[in-house]
């Protein structure tokens, strides 16, 4: 696990955490103003490979994902 966070990522957990309810990968971009979707895409899936996140993808083909905390 990384000691220092970049700040997409540090805004990203907090906007999950915050939530009371799993949000789709949409609401977390539209919570970002300011970073591109492919920014947060990355980070998404990083902060799920450190399981700090849970992700899951709903809807068939490429389809949307939704995202809470872990824990």
């Amino acid at each position: 696990m990384r000691a220092k966070r970049d700040i997409i990522s540090q805004k990203i957990l907090e906007i999950v955490s915050k939530a009371e309810e799993p949000l789709e990968t949409v609401e977390i971009i539209d919570a970002l103003k300011n970073s591109t979707r492919i920014k947060v895409l990355y980070r998404l899936y990083n902060l799920r490979g450190e399981n700090l996140l849970k992700g899951k993808q709903v809807g068939s083909g490429k389809g949307t994902w939704i995202w809470w905390k872990n824990g």
